[in-house]
């Protein structure tokens, strides 16, 4: 295990340039080069239409193929949240990136809306990889994936699982098991008690049609998914946007969220793998006990230093220009070497 510590001591600022128009121009006579920098697309998950947005390289040169990057962000959120910020910093490395809204959230189909489920999520990106192969853009022999935050549980199993994606990088990654959401979700007891909520809501919805919803997050309501005084998803800023919704989380979600454990798919990981955290993350332990259960030899893990408490430091990895900027650096050397 080679683990590298960075202190972060100063901002580190990537050039952004003003997206252009979609005009194409040919230089050479032979080459054609397009301004573009993104378009939205749609795709078929499991017979339900996915929309998504897919970024391009700077001069992107239509007569190429680019290795291409799948971006999965935190639960509950959509396209135009971290997912979306990190494909748009991949693509101007080099890479021809995807950021999409996940079956149930944003403006893509399934019902209930805002149901959290993982298994639909790993095939949802599986799905994602399997769109980028019908691309005449995309190099289809070197796809990789990369996650954020709950992003990167699913990405991994997702990974473990999909010989067509060739590399796989995560930053920030929730990585809990049956132990881990005791600590987040009121012990035994509320665990087992948001797991029968889960249950009657499923239940309900067979019996009735209606959806069970409680809010995404509140400062207030304590029974809200996300209790707390969370920057990220309550500031307009920064995650409170108009297209993600801090009213609706489904209760139905429990179930399959709280009994979900990603750690048995680390002895299938057989391809390179690169992991930012730190300290100050969530769950720390639980990263590091997943790298560690890596099959692949090929792996690396960058180590934060941070003097923020867990999980705060989590959140900054969201959108912060320092964190970002930092994971992306590192990442796309990542992906350099192995796409």
């Amino acid at each position: 295990m080679r683990t590298l510590i960075i202190v972060l001591a100063s901002v580190l600022v990537l050039g952004c340039k003003d997206n252009q128009s979609n005009q194409n121009i040919t230089k050479n006579n032979t080459t054609e080069l397009t301004h573009k920098t993104m378009e939205t697309i749609q795709f078929k998950s499991e017979g339900l239409n996915l929309v998504g947005n897919l970024y391009y390289p700077e001069n992107y040169d239509a007569n190429k193929t680019y290795p291409a990057i799948v971006c999965s962000g935190s639960w509950t959120t959509v396209k135009e949240q971290m997912a979306g910020l990190y494909a748009k910093r991949f693509a101007k490395e080099g890479f021809i990136t995807l950021a999409f809204d996940f079956r149930n959230y944003g403006e893509s189909e399934g019902v209930p809306r805002a149901w959290e489920n993982p298994a639909m999520k790993i095939q949802d990106i599986k799905n994602a990889v399997a769109y980028l192969q019908t691309l005449s853009e995309v190099d289809t022999d070197n796809i990789g994936a990369f996650g954020v935050c709950a992003g990167s549980m699913y990405t991994l199993m997702a990974a473990s699982e999909d010989n067509n994606i060739k590399a796989v990088a995560t930053t920030a990654s929730w990585l809990h098991d049956a132990e881990a959401v005791k600590l987040f979700y009121g012990g035994e007891e509320g665990v087992q008690g948001k797991i029968e909520a889960a249950k009657a809501a499923k239940k309900t919805y067979a019996e009735t049609g209606e959806f069970t919803y409680i809010k995404a997050i509140s400062t207030t309501d304590d029974t809200a998914a996300m209790f707390g005084e969370y920057d990220y998803y309550l500031n307009p800023e920064r995650g409170a946007i108009p297209q993600w919704s801090a009213d609706r989380f489904a209760v139905a979600t429990w179930e399959d969220w709280l009994t979900l454990d990603p750690f048995p798919s680390a002895k299938n990981l057989d391809k390179p793998l690169f992991m930012v955290h730190s300290d100050g993350c969530v769950l720390p332990d639980y990263t590091k006990k997943y790298f560690d259960a890596v099959a692949s030899d090929d792996k690396e893990m960058f180590w934060v230093e941070t003097e923020l408490a867990s999980p705060m430091h989590q959140f900054s990895f969201y959108d912060q220009e320092t964190e970002v900027a930092l994971a992306v650096d590192k990442t796309t050397k990542f992906f350099k070497s192995n796409l």
